[in-house]
């Protein structure tokens, strides 16, 4: 059901990023370790979102979205407006295939010439009978915000519709794809744009969508290019924190001995030099009505 990374730090290559360590997400998508069920490859496109100042942003394409095609995307989504100038918080850029990432030359020959200091890309293992097409790959953006979702929710038609009556969500039709993840993006980024903390944004849909649909998969990862929030619900993640950088994966990229995996029903905060990890508390405890919480600070 998808790999995804989230990294900050110094400024990286992009397409480094993808292809970075022994494990890289490259090679998750024909060699994952731990899919949890959710599939056994991950072929079905990817995407890769990076941050810049509004000066150096690429030129947008809807409200407030930068990013670029990738191969067999559609000639009319290649129009651009004026490049974007102002001052501002870090504008995202991003660049999505449907295809396999092993075969877009452009991972190899063009994103290694972009640089970040923020970067959050996945790759895609379609659910059965949602749609395989470059729209439908995370991530989704809005504004300063990247999302991505590797998981599933059961029967998501009916319980997204709900909660986005519930949430006050605008209509679903505005979701990019006719898929679990991009409907579920709608909903989250109204939170997000209401100035909603992202924690507490994250627990709320989380709550709602397991309170309808109690065997969804919801490994969720958001950025806004200063901060990256996850949550873990049935699969694996794993954090990389030290002074300078941080990193959350589905997967660790490789050996390093600082990578540390992220229990089940947890959120999870990270930016360079800080590390929060703390339970969801959105399903009841266990017998014992005790949470395991741990928390982690670097100077």
């Amino acid at each position: 059901m998808c790999r995804h990374l989230a990294y900050l730090g110094p400024p990286a290559s992009v397409g480094e990023l993808l292809t970075r360590g022994t494990h890289s997400l490259r090679s998750q998508s024909w060699a994952p370790r731990e899919m949890r069920g959710g599939g056994t490859i991950n072929a079905d496109g990817f995407g890769v979102a990076w941050w810049a100042p509004p000066a150096e942003a690429t030129p947008e394409h809807g409200s407030g979205v930068r990013w670029h095609g990738g191969m067999g995307s559609d000639p009319d989504e290649a129009e651009t407006g004026p490049p974007q100038t102002t001052a501002g918080p870090p504008v995202v850029s991003r660049y999505r295939n449907a295809s396999p990432i092993w075969t877009d030359p452009a991972v190899d020959e063009v994103l290694p010439q972009l640089h970040s200091t923020a970067v959050l890309a996945a790759i895609r293992s379609a659910t059965v009978g949602m749609p395989v097409e470059r729209a439908a790959c995370a991530p989704f953006t809005h504004g300063r915000w990247a999302f991505s979702h590797n998981g599933a929710i059961p029967d998501w038609r009916e319980t997204l519709t709900a909660i986005a009556a519930q949430f006050g969500s605008p209509s679903l039709l505005e979701a990019e794809s006719l898929t679990d993840s991009a409907t579920l993006w709608v909903i989250l980024r109204v939170l997000l744009e209401d100035g909603t903390d992202p924690g507490t944004a994250l627990r709320r849909v989380v709550a709602a969508v397991l309170e309808r649909s109690p065997k969804a998969r919801l490994n969720l990862l958001v950025g806004d290019g200063e901060t990256v929030w996850a949550t873990t619900r049935h699969h694996s993640l794993s954090v990389l924190v030290a002074d300078d950088l941080a990193v959350v994966a589905s997967e660790p990229y490789d050996d390093d001995p600082r990578w540390r995996p992220i229990a089940d029903r947890q959120l999870v905060v990270v930016r360079p030099g800080r590390l929060i990890v703390e339970p969801l508390a959105v399903e009841p405890p266990d017998a014992s009505g005790n949470f395991s919480e741990n928390e982690r600070a670097f100077s």
